[in-house]
């Protein structure tokens, strides 16, 4: 039983650590590198949503680029 339950907290220990290290990686990367966005309406037809279908499409936001001022013509930008 003891045995047990220090495996347990080993285990709860193991989990916390790792979740304190991740959070904040995992937001800075969202933050600065890039984020998955969903592309919902007409407003964006016919590049994104053709065909006027109601389901909506899942793009890829590049936030490096715009801190690079890469932005290029034909280029979609989002602004939130």
């Amino acid at each position: 039983m003891a045995q047990t339950q220090g495996l347990g907290k080993r285990y709860v220990k193991a989990f916390f650590k790792g979740f304190f290290v991740a959070v904040p990686v995992t937001v800075t990367f969202l933050d600065r590198v890039a984020c998955v966005a969903r592309v919902e309406g007409a407003s964006m037809q016919p590049s994104l949503n053709p065909g006027g279908r109601h389901a909506s499409d899942v793009v890829l936001l590049n936030h490096w680029s715009i801190r690079n001022y890469d932005v290029q013509r034909g280029d979609i930008v989002s602004l939130v």
